[in-house]
């Protein structure tokens, strides 16, 4: 008899309301997959809740089950498994096919892959996937730190040192600095020798951004963006830009920010994503603009070095048990905490841990 497993079901597109927490077979494993026992996954704003809303135009079959990147414990080997064993911790990572040209060189992947997305994914006890998805993480790394580490900062590496190729000394102005990839390229920057400027809509939000060790912050929904760049460079603007939001008023005002021969990075459309661009002042000042929102192996490979040396702090705002999805993303979507929210299947409380 199949084994049962308790997810969060959405019948069809729509509200939180749709997020059901129910009773489900464990989806058995091919030759090539595992099955891992979720510790924890994490909210996002697009890859959840817009594919919650819509299908955020995505291949979403329903019923389905949300949540990109989980961690957790391998339970069970396909007969062709080769490379994992059972108890190994794991984060199963997203958008990687494992078999393209590109992920046989340990390059940025041809095809889009998400658990969560393209096939059921980790809001539930159990999550059933190939195992070239999953990555082993150390022992002493905590779920709910693995899963928003590893969801936001190898892309946060990927932006920084190989697209914007981040040199020591340079400035670089994070936005959504309190946001998963946001904080993670704060702490990203800092470790390649920058000076960070964090940008974020509320002041707890800068402050939180400032105790992960950001040199300065700014409120752009209360000041002035621009003139206090100008004001804390002495007036030659940044380096490099870090813009994940995409929100037509912000991105003029964060783009009069960059300095000539400046890059500006940008992995996210959360405000929208269809935005002005000052041409006149792109070719005055040689600015740069790269759109990117994969890694690599490698960009994996340096943040869980890195982590060794010295642990990265990702900022998590609230734990909350799996049967309070519709709670978690009611949060998210209302900016009511500051930090991610992750989910745990074995978390049972009658409120989140904040």
């Amino acid at each position: 008899m199949q084994r049962e497993m308790k997810a969060i079901i959405m019948d069809r597109f729509g509200p939180s309301s749709v997020l059901e927490y129910r009773s489900v077979p464990i989806e058995l494993p091919s030759p090539d997959e595992v099955v891992v026992e979720v510790g924890a996954v994490s909210v996002n704003r697009t890859l959840d809740i817009s594919v919650r809303n819509n299908g955020d135009g995505r291949a979403v079959k329903l019923p389905h089950v949300l949540g990109v990147g989980p961690s957790g414990v391998i339970v069970e080997l396909g007969a062709s498994v080769r490379g994992h064993e059972l108890g190994e911790r794991v984060a199963v990572l997203a958008t990687r096919c494992g078999q393209c040209n590109a992920c046989l060189l340990g390059r940025r992947c041809e095809r889009q892959f998400h658990p969560g997305v393209e096939r059921w994914g980790g809001y539930a006890e159990y999550i059933t996937v190939p195992s070239w998805t999953c990555r082993q993480i150390p022992d002493d790394l905590a779920f709910a730190t693995a899963t928003v580490m590893l969801r936001h900062d190898p892309t946060a590496h990927h932006l920084l040192e190989t697209v914007a190729g981040v040199s020591p000394g340079e400035r670089v102005l994070v936005l959504g600095a309190a946001g998963g990839l946001g904080s993670g390229a704060i702490e990203v920057a800092l470790r390649l020798g920058a000076t960070v400027i964090a940008g974020a809509g509320a002041d707890e939000r800068v402050a939180a951004a400032i105790a992960l060790g950001a040199g300065a912050g700014i409120n752009y929904r209360s000041e002035d963006l621009a003139r206090r760049v100008m004001e804390l460079t002495d007036g030659r603007g940044v380096d490099v830009l870090v813009e994940n939001i995409g929100e037509p008023s912000l991105w003029s005002a964060a783009f009069a920010c960059v300095a000539r021969e400046g890059r500006v990075v940008t992995a996210g459309a959360h405000g929208g994503g269809t935005v002005p661009l000052d041409v006149r002042r792109l070719y005055q000042y040689r600015i740069s603009i790269h759109g990117s929102n994969g890694r690599t192996d490698d960009d994996i490979d340096w943040v869980l070095t890195q982590h060794q040396i010295r642990p990265f702090s990702p900022l998590i705002g609230a734990i909350m048990p799996l049967a309070q999805a519709r709670l978690a993303h009611d949060l998210v979507e209302r900016n009511a905490i500051t930090g991610k929210v992750v989910l745990d299947p074995h978390l049972h409380l009658a409120t989140p841990t904040i």
